[in-house]
Parts: structure tokens; C-alpha cells; sequence
């Protein structure tokens, strides 16, 4: 790892001096909204080798509407479209680039794959539980890990809301928020309110603070996000996914027994309208590719950057159009609609 270390060193000077200058183009953005009778799985797998096992949670009776497969690179000029995957035997997976975390050293990237016509026909109409695909990277040197999203219809299913953010979270502060116009009920059956996070370049062993925050309507939720959990102590496999076979995180947890993926509930009090989430990458060396937030009820979900509004039992593809604009054209776009 002292190779990864000499360069975020190195990197941080650069990083610092222009950080005024290029954060605004560093965030997370609103990829897809879900709000129906919907579940999601996430999944996530890194490692020196060229292959692995990544797994989709998918009840029995489920159908799948959509599939996602993302990317984490580092020192890879920015880009993560280079770079190619196979999933369970496809042919060549292409990714559509994110964007460089130009708040962070190493030229972090992440890319995303709509997979949902290699999952779905995998999928529907089996027995239900874990579904385990074979992952292949092109460049494992520089692919740290994947990430597997699967969002899947069930009638049985509460009312949720399911939001997909992803791209390249600020490491100096990046907001979203969820809001709920009748009110949150956390006393909804089988009430759910969770956040999941996919970080790459994540390393935190021998107590070098490579770590993320993430606050919640105000209240430390982690200082702790990151390390490789889904992958190994190596450039190249340095990921971690917060993932359905993994357990709640506790509140202030420690690295070890933070996983990614966290239970919003006791920073919520009934009938709240919104919550409101904050992540900060203070060594500035993580990137935070991807938040997914599974709430019970209607909600919309928004960003510092971008909002949007779900239609009831339609999932909306939104904000591709403002991928790669400026913080002040995105706010003109807004201001004109």
C-alpha cells in the first residue's frame, strides 16, 4: 500500500491548490427515481485477479425492471469509458463515463452499464434468493471493483421509494435529500429507511484516516465510510459497496464494523418531511460513486445540483442531460423551468 499512500501525498498539493476552483464539477447526481412497489439489491466485488462473484438479492415472484453495472477506477486518466467488464458470460459490457473526482486525488472515476437485458431473462421466474454472476474486468490494474444494482417490482411490496444517485461525490461536501410531502410514518408495515454507499480507491488500515463522513438531518451518522470491504489491501481491488447480505451499520460505527450501508430510522422522527444527508471526504482520496436510498413512502429525491420528481409506479431516468455542466448552468437550467 505504500505505493497508493506516496501518491495521494503526492497528489494533495495539486488537489488543494485547485480545489476552489474545480469542486462545483465534482457530485452526485439523480440517476433514477423508483417510487411503487419496489425492492432494490446492491452488491459489490473487487480483487487482484481479472474475475470474481457478484450476486443479485431478488425475492421469488420478483421481476426485475432494472439492472445496473458500475465501475471504480483510479489513475486511469479520469475515465472509466476505457475500461470493459463481461457479466454472467455477456459479450463486452462499455461504460458510460461519470466523471474524474476532480476534488480528490488520483484521477478517480467511476463508470455505469445498463445490464437489465443480461439480468432480467437470468432472473425472472426463479426460485429467488442469491443470484451469483461471474464479473470480468479489462484492466484490473486500475478497475478497483464493481458495483451490481438491481431493482425489482413485487405487489406484496409496500409503497418505497428508491433513489439512485451516482458520478463523483464533492470530498468537500456533497448534500442530498429525500422528501416526503405527506410526512414520513415510520409506523408504515415493515417501515425501511436505508442508505447504501459504493466508494472506490478506499483504504483505511493502520489508522491512516481515509475515510468519509456522513451526517444526517444535522447528526453524525459515520466518520468512517470507506475501506475495501468487497475487495483487498491492493491498488485494484480497493472497493466497497454497502450490499444486502451486509449488516445494518451502527450508528458512529467502527471502520470495522462500518459496511456501507446504514439504517436512517433513528435520525428520523415521524411525520418528517425530509431527510437530509451530508458526505464529506476530509483526506480527500475516496470517491463516493454511488448512494442508493430505500425509504418506505412517496418521495421525491435532489442534490445540490438537480431534483426530480418520480411519477407513482414509473422509474425516471433524469439529469442525463446535465452530466458535465458547471454548478451555475445547472442552477440557470432550474431556475428557467
Amino acid at each position: 500500500m505504500s505505493g497508493r499512500i506516496s501518491r495521494i501525498m503526492a497528489a494533495m498539493a495539486v488537489t488543494c491548490a485547485a480545489l476552489t476552483s474545480v469542486s462545483a464539477h465534482a457530485s452526485l447526481t439523480t440517476f433514477q427515481t423508483f417510487v411503487g412497489n419496489y425492492g432494490v439489491s446492491t452488491d459489490g466485488w473487487g480483487g487482484t485477479s481479472s474475475s470474481g462473484t457478484i450476486s443479485a438479492f431478488v425475492p421469488v415472484g420478483a421481476t426485475v425492471v432494472a439492472a445496473y453495472l458500475y465501475t471504480t477506477t483510479n489513475n486511469n486518466g479520469g475515465t472509466a469509458a476505457t475500461v470493459t467488464s463481461t457479466l454472467a458470460g455477456s459479450g463486452t459490457i462499455n461504460y458510460t463515463n461519470l466523471g474524474v473526482n476532480s476534488s480528490a486525488c488520483c484521477q478517480l472515476a467511476a463508470g455505469r452499464a445498463d445490464v437489465t437485458s443480461i439480468i432480467k431473462p437470468l432472473v425472472d421466474g426463479g426460485p429467488g434468493g442469491t443470484y451469483n454472476f461471474t464479473v470480468t474486468e479489462s484492466n484490473s490494474g486500475v478497475m478497483d471493483g464493481e458495483a451490481l444494482v438491481v431493482v425489482y417490482s413485487l405487489p406484496s411490496l409496500g409503497i418505497t421509494t428508491i433513489g439512485i444517485l451516482d458520478g463523483a461525490a464533492s470530498s468537500a461536501g456533497d448534500s442530498a435529500t429525500l422528501t416526503f410531502a405527506g410526512g414520513i410514518d415510520k409506523t408504515a408495515p415493515g417501515f425501511t429507511a436505508e442508505m447504501r454507499l459504493g466508494i472506490g480507491f478506499s483504504y483505511n488500515d493502520s489508522g491512516t484516516n481515509q475515510t468519509s463522513t456522513v451526517t444526517v438531518n444535522g447528526q453524525t451518522l459515520t466518520n468512517n465510510a470507506g475501506n475495501y470491504d468487497d475487495g483487498a489491501p491492493a491498488d485494484g481491488a480497493l472497493i466497497t459497496v454497502g450490499g444486502s447480505d451486509d449488516p445494518l451499520s451502527p450508528a458512529n460505527p467502527s471502520v470495522a464494523l462500518d459496511h456501507e450501508r446504514y439504517d436512517l430510522s433513528s435520525f428520523i422522527n415521524q411525520g418528517d418531511t425530509a431527510i437530509n444527508i451530508r458526505t464529506t471526504n476530509s483526506s480527500f482520496d475516496d470517491n463516493i460513486f454511488l448512494a442508493l436510498f430505500q425509504v418506505t413512502g412517496e418521495g421525491t429525491v435532489c442534490t445540490d445540483t438537480q431534483c426530480t420528481v418520480p411519477e407513482p409506479t414509473m422509474p425516471l431516468l433524469v439529469g442525463g442531460a446535465l452530466l458535465g455542466l458547471g454548478l451555475q448552468r445547472r442552477r440557470s437550467q432550474l431556475k428557467k423551468s
